[in-house]
């Protein structure tokens, strides 16, 4: 995916902040030279409008992953918005489509990762090492179909990859997982949305509530 219609993918805006809907395949951020994401599309849509182009990051999603964002517009916002992300009070849930028939309707999942930068990717180590950090996740199921099972995820931390491991690593790897699921016959793309989100408005400190269905190989709700 080299380009989007960034306009479409905006659901709220004001002076201090825009929600907005990233599609999957497309990243928060690229290094690489002259290619677009949702930080420079932002830039170029503000830009556009005549205001000064300062895009905040303050959280990310994986490449493959669809699902709300929440970018700052003034540094103001940024901090507080990190600042709500370090207190818990910036809430997400996903919905993860697996494989596999968990036999409970909801659980915890509580793992040992270590990253592995130079593959760009992470895995589940037995017990504590120099290199590892601890994560946490629950799951609820929502749906079970012919080919697997819908889950809601709700992350008590955020590692690299972290839902996408731990899932595959408790027998539930992701539909369309590329990287973790090793399936032969998966699909071409991950079934991962990011599609609840919350937080306080940095400025009217008034509680902000979105949700988006997930588009592509999710079974309807």
């Amino acid at each position: 995916m080299n380009a989007i219609n960034i306009e479409e993918m905006i659901l709220f805006e004001d002076k201090d902040l825009i929600v907005c809907r990233k599609p999957e395949g497309f990243p928060v951020q690229s290094k690489r030279i002259g290619s677009m994401d949702m930080e420079s599309a932002l830039k170029t849509y503000r830009a556009r409008k005549g205001e000064k182009p300062y895009i905040g990051v303050v959280h990310r999603l994986d490449q493959p992953v669809q699902g709300l964002l929440v970018f700052a517009k003034n540094q103001e916002s940024a901090g507080n918005l990190s600042k709500q992300i370090q207190q818990g009070k910036f809430e997400k849930r996903y919905l993860a489509y697996v494989e596999g028939f968990p036999k409970k309707e909801e659980g915890c999942l509580v793992d040992e990762l270590e990253k592995d930068s130079k593959n760009n990717c992470s895995r589940v180590v037995e017990g504590k090492t120099p290199g590892s950090k601890s994560a946490k996740l629950f799951y609820k199921k929502v749906k079970e179909t012919e080919k697997g099972t819908l889950l809601e995820i709700k992350l008590e931390t955020g590692r690299h990859h972290q839902i996408r491991v731990q899932l595959a690593h408790a027998g539930m790897p992701i539909l369309g997982d590329t990287k973790y699921n090793p399936d032969p016959q998966r699909q071409q793309l991950l079934s991962l949305c990011s599609y609840r989100l919350s937080f306080y408005h940095p400025r009217t400190k008034k509680k902000m509530e979105f949700q988006i269905k997930p588009v592509g190989n999710f079974p309807i709700v």
